[in-house]
């Protein structure tokens, strides 16, 4: 049995805005599909646009499928008390690829680091809430290259396997691009590393 986990949950659209309240002060919600840190910015900019009058931007975010990388930021807030409630969320739904924005307004009355703690958490469990989030497969990528005369074969085991091919240039030879399954993986370099005149290779 094969027990390689292959699957991650992300979101491919932002979330509708979210709003929690607490003693006046107004804590806007986001989520942003992202894989860059200049994805980050880029959000966290338009939304310091649209909030020109808030107090605090605080977020977290996590990329990676098996390497993880994940930032919190606190932006002003007591240490610990708003970006790592954020992160905390995100662990929680089990998302990666993603930013959560937490805009706050102040409303005059002070919270205290345990209130901000729930204020943040549940404004980022809010606009995690609003997302339709999606599962998906960590896959390997090959390349194959091969003569024309060993095409059949080669389609054979693409229909039997249900393959997919993501790219294809059909020249002097075919090379053809797979994305597999990361738990398929290696069957399927086995089958066609085992194929007569047909090349496998991976690709990063």
């Amino acid at each position: 049995m094969n027990n390689i986990k292959d699957t991650y949950k992300t979101i491919d659209v932002s979330s509708e805005e979210t709003l929690f309240k607490d003693r006046n002060s107004k804590f806007f919600g986001y989520a942003f599909p992202v894989s860059s840190e200049d994805e980050v910015k880029e959000a966290i900019e338009g939304l310091r646009k649209k909030h020109h009058a808030a107090r605090h931007f605080c977020y977290a975010w996590q990329f990676g499928t098996e390497k993880i990388r994940f930032r919190a930021n606190d932006d002003g807030e007591p240490s610990n008390s708003a970006g790592m409630p954020i992160y905390g969320q995100i662990q929680a739904f089990e998302v990666t690829n993603i930013l959560i924005v937490s805009v706050r307004y102040f409303g005059g009355t002070k919270l205290g680091v345990g209130g901000l703690i729930n204020a943040y958490r549940t404004s980022a469990q809010y606009a995690l809430e609003a997302c339709d989030i999606k599962e998906k497969t960590i896959d390997t990528l090959y390349q194959l290259s091969f003569g024309y005369d060993m095409m059949n074969k080669v389609q054979r085991v693409i229909k039997e396997r249900n393959l997919n091919i993501i790219a294809q240039k059909l020249e002097i030879d075919c090379q053809y691009t797979l994305s597999v399954r990361k738990k398929d993986a290696e069957a399927i370099f086995e089958i066609f590393n085992n194929l007569f005149k047909v090349e496998i290779k991976e690709m990063n």
